[in-house]
């Protein structure tokens, strides 16, 4: 992961990001939403952009190139991880684990759980598992997760 990490670089978003932060988002949502026959354009968009925040959105960088997002607001005494994309063509390189680890160092220096929604049947799923998110209920169309912070005394 150390390479991976050297070549991603994260750039705050600005409000007239969001047309292209949102294309981001459909083009990495849009096959899993389409196997459960959820799919809507319209939608896919407004959801996004209803919520947007750039103050809490990041781009996703690697090797000089926007290839990604992550959003991750604060919610009471925990913080929510909203959204993180990775283009298609990026995945599987380590670039979502690292992205994790920077979120992760965050809140456990804030001591917060970070927790998160995911689509039920999403191949997400696995990868959110697989770094230490545990399942805390289903919802009609999406899983909920959460990630309790480490190191933190009791």
């Amino acid at each position: 992961m150390l390479a991976t990490q050297t070549c991603l670089t994260f750039a705050p978003a600005v409000a007239q990001d969001a047309e292209a932060l949102v294309a981001i988002r459909i083009a990495t949502m849009r096959e899993s939403l389409e196997r459960i026959g959820r799919f809507d354009l319209a939608r896919a968009r407004d959801r996004f952009l209803d919520s947007y925040v750039p103050e809490y959105t990041q781009h996703i960088e690697w090797k000089g190139v926007r290839i990604g997002l992550v959003v991750v607001k604060p919610q009471g005494l925990k913080l929510w991880l909203d959204h993180l994309y990775i283009q298609r063509d990026h995945q599987g390189l380590g670039i979502g684990a690292a992205v994790l680890a920077q979120e992760f160092a965050r809140a456990d220096a804030a001591g917060q759980s970070l927790h998160l929604r995911s689509l039920r049947d999403s191949d997400s799923i696995r990868f959110y598992l697989r770094h230490g998110f545990e399942l805390l209920g289903q919802g009609e169309f999406d899983n909920y997760y959460v990630r309790v912070a480490q190191g933190v005394p009791a």
